[in-house]
């Protein structure tokens, strides 16, 4: 038997085991159930100087289900998927629901949305790996990354995971669903040391495919490089400049948008974007298109966490906010409609019109001209209420549109309102190992605190 047969053959035990699930509920008084269940399994391995640290087998995964009864709900989760556990966690989440509070707005997801027939998003492409083999592989990135210059004295180690998995999602409405998904990584971690000065980071790789990550040589070498250039790190003194986010986290920037749009902070008014649908957020030269459906990306998904059918979807319209991100419950609360954004978005993609285009790193340098480029952020402090930014910050200082020299423990603040508006630039320098896809993004000015 082929792994994909073995593993449709879960599928298809765990889809008769929520059917078995949903019958009951409706069995005890239920006047709507859904159920859903993922199950990982994989192998972590972990070396540090040589010496293998840790080697850990996964397989664990957990059935989720929730009642309705009258306008209340009641939830509970079980491991066991023997009938005898599968009832008494029903008969849990019906006794839950006597307690709640009766809610209009919950409720299973509006029938017409679901995803009843999801396409095959290709994301299941499983190794098949030896623990000897992983750690043969942790101990090549390391092994390379100590090598690569004699100021990398020490390592915090690398580590080599890949999983498999799947998740099986039904409902009384007739949706039973599921899919099977792969995710491999490998990451190291450096420390690079000159006289009394100590800096420490990091690279890694993450695919669908195993074969599509970047080599366990070229992710050593990284490591070592980006702790290198960390060494001689200066202070600032406090100042306002415009601030390049390099592309590994200029995705941050799009996170706190994620926030501000999402239902839960609309509903309960607690968001600096409230009642903004086609007000203008963003230069006119960004769009932001949602593309669900993308063949072995890290976020593609037919379907969302309530079974229904992701769509194409255009997020930021020639810089004005063009949807909000809804949940069943939250689209509710707002009337409107659900936007199939239950456990998350997918895969956000940036259209840069010519005015904003800023090519490759060495020509954002050139763009941002003087100023700081950040490469690491540190903290929570973003309040996405009053749109208040306050994060530590790491990175380079840059002159004439070249690094001059390392920077750390400093903070930049700002809005998020003038954060977004003042993007000048955005990068061709793609980082592809998330759900946002950006290069690297320009901020005209923000104020930048140190001695």
């Amino acid at each position: 038997m082929s792994d994909s047969d073995s593993i449709q053959t879960q599928i298809e035990h765990v889809k008769q085991r929520v059917n078995d699930a949903m019958a009951m509920a409706k069995s005890l008084g239920a006047d709507g159930a859904e159920v859903a269940m993922s199950r990982q399994q994989g192998l972590s391995v972990s070396t540090r100087l040589g010496e293998v640290e840790n080697v850990e087998f996964t397989s664990d995964g957990a059935l989720g289900i929730t009642v309705y009864k009258e306008g209340r709900k009641g939830s509970a989760s079980t491991a066991d998927l023997s009938e005898k556990a599968l009832k008494q966690a029903i008969e849990a989440a019906v006794n839950i629901a006597r307690y709640t509070s009766v809610d209009d707005c919950s409720g299973l997801a509006d029938k017409e949305l679901l995803a009843m027939n999801p396409e095959d998003l290709d994301l299941y492409h499983p190794k098949v790996l030896s623990t000897e083999e992983a750690i043969s592989l942790a101990k090549e990135c390391e092994d390379t990354a100590l090598a690569y210059d004699e100021r990398i004295t020490n390592s915090d180690g690398a580590t080599l995971a890949s999983f498999e998995g799947f998740k099986v999602y039904g409902n009384s409405h007739g949706q039973l669903v599921g899919y099977p998904s792969t995710r491999h990584n490998l990451s190291c971690v450096m420390i690079a040391n000159e006289g009394e000065d100590m800096q420490r980071d990091y690279a890694y790789t993450v695919s669908r495919e195993f074969d599509a990550m970047d080599s366990a040589t070229k992710i050593g070498q990284q490591s070592s490089i980006e702790a290198l250039s960390r060494l001689g790190a200066h202070k600032l003194a406090t100042t306002k400049v415009p601030v390049m986010f390099r592309a590994d986290i200029a995705n941050s920037i799009f996170g706190h948008y994620i926030a501000a749009i999402s239902g839960g902070n609309l509903y309960r008014k607690s968001s600096f974007l409230m009642d903004s649908i086609d007000k203008q957020v963003f230069p006119e030269f960004l769009s932001v298109s949602e593309r669900p459906h993308l063949k072995k990306a890290l976020a593609s998904s037919a379907f969302d966490s309530e079974g229904i059918a992701t769509v194409d979807r255009e997020i930021i319209t020639d810089g004005r906010l063009a949807t909000y991100l809804l949940t069943s419950y939250s689209g509710r609360k707002l009337g409107m409609q659900s936007t199939g954004h239950a456990g998350g978005i997918h895969n956000w993609q940036l259209g840069i019109k010519e005015s904003g285009q800023g090519g490759d790193f060495d020509a954002m340098l050139k763009t941002l001209g003087t100023g700081l480029l950040v490469t690491e952020l540190m903290g929570q402090g973003v309040n996405v209420v009053t749109g208040d930014y306050s994060r530590g910050a790491a990175g380079f200082w840059v002159e004439n549109g070249e690094i001059a020299y390392p920077v750390d423990e400093i903070t930049i603040a700002g809005k998020l309102q003038d954060m977004f508006a003042g993007i000048v630039a955005i990068g061709n320098d793609i980082d592809m190992r998330g759900s946002i896809r950006t290069g690297s993004i320009i901020i005209n000015e923000m104020q930048v605190a140190g001695n």
